[in-house]
């Protein structure tokens, strides 16, 4: 190779090498997926050409091999594909790959590094991401053509705009990539590191990848031991990282759910329940789009990850960053996705406005809504057992996209503290008769901690009312939305206010106290609370409502509970607090205390059910939990 041309690479920039490693390429690890990708593009052009009779030659085996070398400080990419000329060299790799060069610095110097560096190989430069991490890259490379007759070329360049061409030494067709990893890029001359970095970008290529070997056991071919079982040896073969037909590349018709349970846990090793069911996509027109989504089955209480769904381009990894790209609720899924369609060029604030993309996320969202309505309708036994895992996904739905509430408005359950389960027109025709109130509404009575507001519970059941289940973390968001989308819809809590005014008829009842008694309870009350936190109110309620209870608004505990998962209501936080105290001055316990309101007995009576309606909505903590525990000692007249 002593007789090598010389010759410049035509680009005005001559400080491209520089930008390449520090500013287009932000994640330098994708320099591997780069020259493994070109060496797949190269063996499948050549497949083609063979299958349509252009090539006539055995293909042989046409694994890509990369080999480490680290004593030479090299990383070895080698390929059985198409190979190239010396004219397709130069025409290639130093001049439409470095114009696309010159074409990415005057559009993006200006961008930030993450969009500058999502559009990789989009300008032909993907060969050049080599330049990140290496001191020289070589090439040499022989293409199948006029019968293999053809010289083999080799090409080198030291990050720089000069570089050296000649005639090559390689035998047979295809190329090698050769790197001399620089020392500032060490790390990639790790065994581990390079098969880590196959392992995430290349798992699913169509051609198989080899990288050095591996040790597995086999059984031994008509040979057992004393019991009977097969004998089995220590075998080193070849190590293949990928899987070159992943299953989204499958026809579903060919798959068991087993299969697709198996492929979950190899993307997601960590992950020990299987999913609750998965949606395959498969679509060639008007965009290509192919990917498995999986509903997960997520526990309460536990942050949900949204980097779940791994993005690819014709197998290869790109991202598992898929927000722009699929409906927002759908982030909550896993899986792959695949598609040539999606533009990995643009930054993903241009995303919304892409055509394509628009289609794509349409089309996964319409096959999503209609696998949940395929389930609900062929199976709705099953489709029950499954709502408490999958009924944060439907929510989230409901709320952030409108196509998707009028699909699933149809399958969307209510599960009342019965564990009976409704759609939503079925629960509104069972409750009607008796939950209206006076303004015409269709009140929905429920409850977001059934264990901590039993009592009240007990009570609206009592009155003959059904109450639903709502305690998912988003719950407060999904019953503004229904009552939005549904004028005559009202929802409160079990606890909001007595049993006989959790649903307004406008009935009221008659005092048993004139105003003078009625105004010197009231004032009893408000000298023993705090009146920044508490109102005191009086009703005249019938005699077996509680004497004392203490509610909250509705609209501001709603409010509160948003600000808390950061909804725009942010500024909620800064208020404190507040309940309602509401005095039944119908009951006898209060008939007792106007007696003589100023005596000591008066006094802790009404501490005792101000503690007990404290208790009743697990607010009575530390001192003020000790004081009541004495204090119903001692009426008890136990010393």
């Amino acid at each position: 190779m002593s007789n090598l041309d010389k010759g410049q690479i035509q680009v005005q920039t001559e400080n491209i090498f520089p930008i390449i490693k520090k500013f287009l390429y932000t994640d330098q690890e994708i320099f591997l997926r780069e020259i493994v990708s070109n060496a797949i593009d190269a063996t499948t052009k050549l497949k083609k050409l063979a299958s349509n009779g252009t090539y006539n030659e055995e293909l042989g085996d046409l694994s890509v091999i990369v080999k480490l070398d680290p004593k030479k400080k090299t990383l070895t990419v080698s390929d059985r594909g198409i190979g190239m000329t010396k004219d397709e060299v130069i025409k290639y790799i130093t001049e439409i790959a470095f114009s696309g060069a010159s074409d990415f610095i005057s559009k993006f110097k200006n961008k930030s590094e993450k969009e500058a560096s999502s559009i990789i190989g989009h300008f032909g430069m993907g060969f050049y991401s080599t330049f990140m991490v290496s001191d020289k890259v070589e090439i040499e490379t022989k293409t199948y053509k006029r019968g293999g007759q053809t010289k083999a070329v080799h090409w080198e360049c030291n990050g720089d705009i000069d570089y050296k061409i000649g005639e090559g030494t390689r035998e047979d067709r295809g190329t090698d990539i050769i790197l001399h990893i620089s020392d500032d890029a060490s790390e990639y001359l790790q065994e581990y590191k390079i098969l880590e970095l196959l392992k995430k970008y290349c798992r699913f290529l169509p051609i198989p990848i080899i990288f050095g070997t591996e040790t597995v056991t086999e059984e031994i071919p008509g040979e057992t031991d004393d019991k009977g079982n097969p004998k089995t040896k220590e075998v080193t073969k070849p190590r293949i990282i990928n899987d070159v037909n992943p299953l989204w590349k499958q026809k579903p018709a060919d798959l068991k759910q087993e299969d697709y349970n198996k492929f979950y846990h190899e993307l997601y090793p960590l992950i020990y329940d299987d999913p609750l069911f998965n949606v395959h996509l498969n679509v060639d027109y008007p965009f290509n789009l192919t990917g498995i989504l999986y509903f997960p089955k997520i526990k309460r209480n536990v942050e949900v990850q949204k980097e779940r769904i791994q993005l690819y381009s014709n197998q290869v990894f790109v991202t598992d960053n898929v927000e722009g790209i699929v409906p927002e609720f759908l982030t909550l899924l896993h899986g792959v996705l695949d598609s040539p369609d999606i533009p990995l060029n643009v930054s993903r604030s241009s995303l919304q406005s892409d055509t394509n993309v628009k289609k794509i996320s349409s089309h996964i969202l319409k096959k999503v809504s209609d696998k949940l309505s395929e389930i609900f309708k062929d199976n709705r036994e099953e489709f029950e057992k499954k709502w408490d895992d999958i009924k944060i996904f439907i929510e989230y739905g409901i709320i952030s996209e409108p196509d998707f509430y009028d699909r699933a408005i149809k399958f969307a359950l209510f599960k009342n503290v019965d564990g009976k389960y409704f759609t939503f027109d079925e629960y509104k025709d069972k409750i009607k008769a008796l939950q209206t109130d006076k303004d015409k509404n269709t009140v929905i009575i429920y409850t977001n901690s059934p264990e901590e507001q039993y009592s009240f519970i007990q009570s609206a059941k009592e009155a003959g009312y059904d109450i639903v289940v709502l305690n998912e973390i988003i719950d407060s968001y999904y019953i503004n939305a229904l009552e939005q989308k549904n004028d005559k819809i009202k929802f409160v809590r079990v606890d909001s206010d007595v049993v006989s005014k959790l649903i307004d008829k406008g009935e009221t009842s008659p005092s048993k106290l004139n105003d003078d008694e009625t105004k010197k309870v009231k004032e009893l009350f408000e000298g023993l609370l705090d009146k920044a936190t508490y109102t005191v109110e009086t009703e005249a309620l019938s005699e077996t409502d509680s004497p004392v209870m203490i509610t909250k608004n509705e609209f501001m505990r709603r409010m509160k509970d948003m600000s808390r998962l950061g909804g725009g209501y942010g500024y909620m936080d800064a208020f404190p607090d507040s309940y309602i105290l509401k005095v039944n001055v119908n009951h006898p316990l209060i008939s007792r205390i106007v007696e003589n309101p100023e005596a000591e007995e008066s006094k802790r009576t009404a501490e005792q059910l101000i503690d007990l309606a404290k208790l009743q909505q697990n607010i009575l903590k530390g001192e003020k939990l000790d004081e009541f525990i004495k204090r119903s000692i001692e009426l008890f007249n136990i010393k």
